[in-house]
């Protein structure tokens, strides 16, 4: 053989080995999930005060869902969901208190997507707020997974535990200087302003009174510097994390705990929104009279929740801290540019639930309102998810499970939900039609079941015999969700045939998933 046929042969060689290569390599997956952030707290989705340019920058380079809502309107449940891609009526995790060390009854008993890219060569890290089974964080290789006292970061309170631990390194707790109290999260001095429970009170007073506070009762302008924030201390450990793994498949999440009260947030993110310059919510004068969440989430012991004042330092706050999250996001995309590592990195960005922030007179979620369950929704694939692609078809983040089965080539894995890849390449689907929302906490005191479709939306308890009003919207007319069609609407017989079309359509959802509850919504009267 001569030299030169050798040589053509050898090249021909390495070529196809590295086209092989090139074909066996793995997609990274970075999944960012937030705590309590609302569908519209992106400008993407339309708002005109807050500015989220990174946010937009990933959904402007890959996909954003118009639609996207939770499974179920509270944290543990629906990340149980999500990193299942089951309903709760699979795996059984109905109420919070199920995600910590529950041994009563099996739960959660299948793999999360992480367990399985796991077992398919991946390397699996896990930064920030936990709240599922800690039985399933054994796969994680985090660096380190213990905080100095002991504490396993996959505990319920996930790395705080750690950062605490940080701030005691860098920011080590003070008494308060005159004017500013402690909050409970991270023990460190801050400036209340109205929103807060404790407003207008000295340190003397609130240690005399001793009254046991909740995260949500804290408002305010945090000392601790943006440099050492939680949400910094999070981001940090991600772009850390793509740096020493950039040379082997990885599964990252980032699991942010804001805008999660607290809301507390420091400069200069505290008062980048005035205060004076919020829009109030258009329900905050809902007298809710027809409402079956007339009294939810301590409406109305709560008042300042509906104080069109007040209420204004609170939307301030939440939205500097969005804006915190955004930049943080801007540096973690940065990181992946800087390692070459965009174009094989599937970006998902979601949050657990929303955050009625006045609406309704309300606070937190629970409730399914659109506020609390309609979620923002991000995904970034270059290469196979064309940029600037809008979807607004309705889906659940149950469907993200399937998706990145999907998209990382991991094979097909019995899920709730599907694939959302039809819907991102506009391919004809029966999928998106409509979108069921769940709320069984607390039994059928509240509505159970929310269902959404062509702008439609039903709410009823699970069984035939509550108390609870039904409830039903039309979003295309009263986006804000002030007229209830149903319950005691003297004109409620006129919208029977709607709210049985989509009573039709909660059933399917109910017979595929094998719910117990079938019965129950059957039988129940939509007056």
């Amino acid at each position: 053989m001569n030299a030169s046929l050798k040589f053509i042969l050898i090249t021909l060689l390495l070529t196809q080995i590295q086209g092989n290569c090139l074909a066996q390599k793995k997609k990274n997956l970075l999944f960012i999930i937030t705590d309590q952030q609302r569908y519209d707290a992106v400008s993407i989705a339309g708002n005109s005060i807050l500015k989220t340019p990174n946010l937009d920058r990933l959904a402007k380079q890959g996909a954003y869902f118009k639609n996207a809502y939770t499974p179920v309107a509270v944290c543990g449940p629906a990340r149980s969901c999500i990193l299942t891609g089951t309903t709760i009526n699979t795996n059984g995790v109905t109420d919070n208190d199920k995600t910590y060390y529950y041994d009563k009854e099996p739960v959660m008993a299948m793999k999360t997507f992480d367990e399985i890219l796991t077992e398919k060569g991946y390397h699996a890290e896990y930064y920030g707020k936990w709240h599922v089974l800690t039985s399933h964080a054994v796969v994680y290789k985090n660096e380190n997974k213990y905080a100095k006292n002991g504490k396993y970061m996959f505990d319920h309170g996930g790395q705080s535990y750690m950062y605490q631990d940080y701030l005691n390194d860098v920011f080590p707790k003070r008494e308060p200087k005159s004017g500013e109290l402690l909050d409970n999260f991270t023990k460190r001095p801050y400036i209340p302003d109205p929103m807060d429970v404790n407003y207008g009170k000295t340190y003397a007073q609130v240690k005399i009174e001793n009254k046991k506070l909740s995260q949500p009762d804290f408002h305010g302008k945090s000392s601790i510097p943006k440099e050492h924030t939680i949400t910094a201390f999070y981001a940090k450990k991600t772009i850390n994390a793509i740096e020493r793994l950039k040379d082997k498949p990885f599964s990252i999440t980032t699991s942010f705990h804001l805008p999660h009260a607290p809301m507390i947030s420091s400069a200069p993110y505290y008062g980048m929104y005035p205060a004076k310059d919020m829009k109030v919510p258009e329900s905050i004068n809902d007298d809710m009279q027809n409402s079956p969440y007339k009294n939810a989430n301590g409406r109305e012991k709560l008042t300042q929740f509906a104080d069109k004042e007040k209420i204004k330092y609170m939307i301030s706050n939440y939205y500097g801290l969005i804006s915190e999250l955004d930049y943080w996001v801007g540096k973690i995309l940065d990181k992946l540019d800087e390692t070459g590592l965009t174009d094989d990195t599937l970006i998902i960005f979601t949050s657990d639930h929303g955050e009625m922030l006045g609406a309704h007179g309300m606070r937190e979620k629970n409730v399914f309102y659109e506020e609390s369950s309609h979620v923002p929704l991000l995904m970034r694939l270059p290469n196979e998810i064309k940029a600037n692609t809008k979807v607004d078809r309705y889906v659940s983040n149950v469907d993200l499970f399937a998706t990145i089965m999907d998209y990382l080539q991991i094979g097909t894995y019995k899920s709730d939900g599907e694939s959302l890849r039809d819907l991102i390449e506009h391919k004809e689907t029966n999928h998106g039609n409509y979108v069921v929302t769940e709320w069984n906490y607390r039994g059928p005191t509240s509505p159970n079941y929310m269902i959404v479709k062509d702008g439609w939306k039903l709410m009823v308890p699970y069984t035939e015999n509550s108390k609870v009003l039904n409830a039903m919207y039309n979003l295309n007319e009263d986006p804000y969700e002030m007229t209830n069609l149903l319950g005691g609407n003297p004109d409620g017989n006129k919208y029977q045939q709607k709210a049985e079309e989509l009573r039709k359509n909660l059933l399917e959802w109910l017979h595929k998933n094998k719910s117990p509850h079938y019965q129950g919504v059957l039988k129940r009267k939509l007056i």
